[in-house]
């Protein structure tokens, strides 16, 4: 147990309350899983004694005033201080009253929330979407509190709603449902699933249709369970028509439809992106999800056109962009516009030269095209994966797996060798840059004397 979390319990005990851990992190601890999401529900102090206290802890950023909600980034003592550097980040505790929810306009915002320190535990959990949700776990005396039967839900790998008439309010929970079904690998109770079913969607913004979505793609072993849920609950037919249409088309393989075929490559998908960093492992995950959105009787150019016109609306409605300073948009449409280059190459290998994979280089990143068709054709091909292998070895051979090669020949050699500086210049580059993508010249002498007989 993280020791600021406790010395935080004991300092709620003292002052006459009761600091319960609550959500994700007690699932995660039935689960034998590590979580970082420390969520304490406190009980018995009314909200000003409640923030002077956090005061005396560290750094407090309010969160919801009205209704007492905080985040805590505790200070850290000296003698703390290495043991912080080695974890590499700061703790950040979410500290808030239970409090009481009662819809008061449309949409996943329009409610009026109100704190109650002195609500039972039963009341507080009743507002919570789901039962594994709905647990509390007292970390100073290891009890665990367990009003709607969640720890019996979780190990059966049920999803189940806490309260019918307060789930139904908040039309965020159905994706709620829907990556947790995903991440935790569990099925969703059919009554949890017609209240999904009833739902209206429209008034959920594409930032929190995104977060739900990102946590399928990027914190399941199997997204393809996911993917079923959101089929099976109406979402993809409410907000991915492009998706839902999958299973009315052929995917010429003994997977079925489309929609099989996309979801088991999805899960191959999972299995390659675990030393990619988060923005490339959405972009291998998104063109995974997006690669086979093409009308049937269409030709190869016009597949991948249509596939990329349904990746872009299934971006724009995600509101995907990019993250961390990487284009995620621009390189996922560029991996499902060209995700079957790697079967072509291999195809056509004896004719395929080192210059069509250097220019392809320019286009895409070839390691992530490659992760891409690898789970792709795995599902396509009986678990065969020989084309994928082949384009990748191919393009390591080449260095051009992360990118195209540094031009030998810059502006600045020119003018150092005595050209005039113009846009001839440019053009000069550019030509001599072609005989290097094609192995004609391999130093930078052999460009200068290229770029001298042309110019």
């Amino acid at each position: 147990m993280n020791p600021h979390v406790l010395k935080l319990c004991e300092a709620v005990r003292v002052a006459g309350g009761r600091a319960m851990l609550v959500g994700g992190w007690v699932r995660d601890r039935l689960l034998g899983k590590e979580s970082k999401d420390f969520d304490l529900e406190v009980y018995g102090l009314d909200p000003a004694k409640l923030r002077a206290l956090l005061e005396q802890f560290g750094q407090v950023n309010t969160v919801g005033e009205h209704f007492s909600v905080y985040k805590l980034v505790p200070s850290i003592r000296e003698t703390e201080a290495s043991e912080q550097n080695r974890n590499d980040e700061r703790v950040e505790i979410d500290v808030s009253l239970p409090r009481r929810e009662s819809k008061s306009g449309q949409g996943h915002r329009g409610f009026v929330i109100e704190g109650d320190p002195f609500m039972t535990f039963e009341e507080a959990a009743r507002r919570r979407d789901f039962t594994i949700n709905a647990i509390l776990f007292d970390p100073l005396t290891g009890q665990t509190v367990d009003p709607y039967d969640g720890q019996r839900d979780l190990s059966n790998r049920v999803l189940r709603v806490v309260a019918a008439d307060t789930f139904v309010e908040d039309s965020l929970r159905v994706l709620r449902a829907v990556q947790l079904a995903a991440r935790f690998e569990m099925t969703i109770d059919p009554e949890t699933a017609s209240l999904c079913r009833s739902i209206e969607l429209s008034d959920l913004p594409s930032e929190r249709i995104w977060g739900e979505v990102e946590k399928v793609l990027t914190m399941s072993n199997h997204p393809s369970i996911g993917l079923a849920a959101a089929r099976d609950l109406g979402v993809l037919r409410r907000l991915f028509p492009e998706l839902a249409r999958l299973e009315e088309q052929d995917a010429g393989c003994a997977s079925g439809n489309r929609f099989a075929h996309t979801a088991a490559a999805l899960d191959e998908a999972a299995s390659l992106v675990n030393d990619l960093t988060k923005p490339k492992r959405i972009a291998v995950m998104m063109a995974t999800l997006c690669h086979d959105l093409y009308p049937s009787g269409s030709s190869n150019s016009e597949d991948q056109e249509s596939a990329t016109r349904a990746a872009v609306s299934i971006l724009d409605r995600l509101g995907l962009y990019g993250l961390n300073g990487y284009d995620v948009r621009s390189q996922a449409l560029s991996l499902v516009r060209r995700n079957r280059i790697p079967m072509e190459y291999f195809e056509h290998r004896d004719a395929i030269t080192d210059g069509d994979f250097r220019r392809l280089s320019q286009h895409v990143e070839i390691d992530l095209l490659y992760r891409v068709s690898k789970a792709c054709e795995k599902n396509l091909s009986g678990d065969s994966t020989a084309a994928s292998d082949w384009f990748i070895a191919r393009a390591r051979s080449l260095g051009v797996e992360h990118g195209p090669p540094a031009p030998l020949l810059l502006g600045r050699h020119l003018l150092e060798a005595g050209f005039s500086p113009g846009p001839e210049m440019g053009n000069l580059l550019r030509y001599v840059y072609e005989m290097q993508l094609d192995g004609k010249i391999t130093t930078q002498t052999e460009a200068l004397a290229a770029a001298r007989q042309i110019g």
